[in-house]
Formats: C-alpha cells, sequence, structure tokens
C-alpha cells in the first residue's frame, strides 16, 4: 500500500513556479485521487538547493516536475534524478530546444521573464478594472471603448468570461437583456463584430437558476426560475441579435475556457 508521505508532487522552479504548478493541476484533473498534495519550491539559484530537494523526495516519495530555464540548474536536476532513482519531469527543456533546433535561436536563460512587470502585464490589469467597472451594464458608456461587448440573459456566464477573456488582455464589457429594459443607446454604436450574444438551452437554464435561488434561501416559485419566463427571455434575446446582426454563441455545456476560445476566433 502506498504510504500518504508518498502523494506528493514537488514544483521547483528558478522563478515562482506558477507555470509547473498549472500543468500540474491540469494533469491531476484527468485523475479520481484528490489527495495528491503540490508542494511548489521557487526561486532556486543554486545546485546544492536542488541536491537537498530531491534528497527530501527521495525519501519522502512521489516525483519532481520542474521548470528550470538555467541549463546547469537543469542539468543538476537529471544528475540528482539519475543518482537517487526519484523521477524528474522536465516541463520547458524539450520546449526550449525544440525552439533552439528549429529556428535557431539561443534562450536568454533568465529565470521569471513571464512574470515580469511590462507592458503586456500591464495592460492585462488595466483589462480587469475595465471588466469589472463595465460589468452587468454598470457602465454603458464603457461599450464604445471596448474590445467586446457580451450580451444575453441572465445566468449565461457573462461574467467570468468577461473575467477570463480580462486576463487575457481584452477590454470586455457585458450587458444582461431583460424584456422590460431597453437596451442602451450604446450598444447600437458599437460595430457588430465586436458583441457576442450569449445563449443557453431553456432547460439548463432553468436548472441553473433554480440552483441560484436555492443558494440564496429564495423560494422555488420564483417567476425568474419559471420556464415561461425563461422562454421570454430568450425570444427576447434572439430578436435582439437578428436586430444588432451579431454573432451568438449557445453556452450550453461549455466550459469558460471553450466558450472564451470561440470568442478569441471571432475577434481576430
Amino acid at each position: 500500500m502506498v504510504s500518504q508521505l508518498q502523494q506528493t508532487i514537488t514544483v521547483c522552479s528558478d522563478s515562482v513556479g506558477e507555470t509547473a504548478e498549472t500543468v500540474v493541476h491540469a494533469v491531476l484533473k484527468q485523475f479520481s485521487n484528490h489527495e495528491i498534495k503540490i508542494r511548489r519550491i521557487g526561486h532556486i539559484q543554486h545546485e546544492d538547493e536542488i541536491q537537498n530537494i530531491m534528497e527530501e523526495v527521495a525519501q519522502q516519495g512521489g516525483f519532481v516536475a520542474y521548470t528550470l530555464v538555467q541549463p546547469e540548474l537543469r542539468e543538476m536536476m537529471k544528475q540528482e534524478s539519475i543518482r537517487l532513482g526519484v523521477r524528474a519531469i522536465d516541463i520547458m527543456g524539450p520546449m526550449i530546444q525544440a525552439v533552439i533546433d528549429t529556428f535557431n535561436d539561443a534562450p536568454s536563460s533568465k529565470p521569471g521573464l513571464l512574470h515580469q512587470l511590462d507592458a503586456e502585464y500591464f495592460r492585462r490589469v488595466e483589462a480587469v478594472e475595465f471588466a469589472v467597472k463595465s460589468d452587468d451594464g454598470r457602465d454603458t458608456s464603457s461599450f464604445l471603448k471596448a474590445d467586446l461587448v457580451l450580451i444575453g440573459v441572465s445566468r449565461t456566464s457573462k461574467t467570468p468570461l468577461s473575467i477570463f477573456l480580462a486576463h487575457k488582455g481584452y477590454k470586455v464589457a457585458n450587458l444582461p437583456l431583460v424584456p422590460e429594459v431597453k437596451p442602451p443607446k450604446e450598444l447600437f454604436l458599437v460595430p457588430s463584430n465586436r458583441i457576442v450574444s450569449l445563449v443557453m438551452d431553456a432547460d439548463q437554464l432553468l436548472r441553473i437558476r433554480s440552483e441560484r435561488l436555492k443558494a440564496l434561501g429564495l423560494p422555488n416559485g420564483s417567476k425568474y426560475a419559471g420556464m415561461e419566463r425563461i422562454l421570454e427571455e430568450l425570444d427576447y434575446a434572439h430578436a435582439l441579435v437578428k436586430q444588432l446582426g451579431c454573432p451568438m454563441i449557445n453556452v450550453t455545456d461549455k466550459a469558460i475556457e471553450e466558450t472564451a476560445g470561440i470568442i478569441l476566433d471571432y475577434l481576430q
């Protein structure tokens, strides 16, 4: 039987280690064992640090996933892996080598470049602030400054999509569609290729809204979670989309990342 101490993946990096940890989390989602612990060790600078880490892993069990851009640290990791019989997965090394071999280029071997506070970083921060300010139609004047305006009835993932796209540097505003509320004039001034409507199958929308009411401690009999009301809202949304001439995406059973990918295809 495998002991609890062995249920650990050690993530090592000469930067913060976020890249390696993200990859490890993505892989673990494919497995049912949720007891695996991820230990992250960042800002590794010296070979003796790697020796100490690998000896700990050899004693405790598990394996190592690492992103080390400095060649001497990568080489030490490989040597210690062989010496101690500890599996070590090089996440960036093969990609770096592929770029070298294919494009005849040389890496800077400088850790942490992904997380530098460069212009791209500040652009993403600005986009997130924009998305928060422009959420749920709070600032309709922002529509004309947005890279994208998301519209849709309640509970079609407009807000999480706005934030997700903002982290990629896009300024996104969103507007809930309600039959009784006339859309703001600014919406009709936005080019149709910068507007995307989100819809969802009525049955799933009914389930999501019912769960939402339950979470808020409200009665299930609310009109908001009634099929008649949902169909009315969806009909209204379809009519408005036809008027605007913008694309519509059915987000039923789609992950945020999947919908975002479709939207990015539109934008590009």
